[in-house]
């Protein structure tokens, strides 16, 4: 990850392979034990909120290509 919206509130990163196309992407944003994500295209919709352990269990499975 490595581009950073300019918003106020948590700090947004979006995917570097999204391009600058504005392609079905989502944003992520770490604060405190929590991982926020929402869609890159519709920031004002609600986002997503997952815990650290469900994050990190996510991520796993990303991996090790189960998702």
């Amino acid at each position: 990850m490595n581009s950073v919206s300019q918003q106020s509130g948590p700090s947004w990163r979006k995917s570097s392979y999204s391009g600058s196309q504005g392609g079905a992407c989502v944003e992520v944003a770490p604060q405190q034990r929590r991982m926020n994500v929402r869609d890159s295209q519709h920031p004002e919709r609600p986002r997503l909120v997952f815990g650290a352990g469900e994050w990190r269990a996510f991520l796993a499975g990303a991996v090790a290509g189960r998702l």
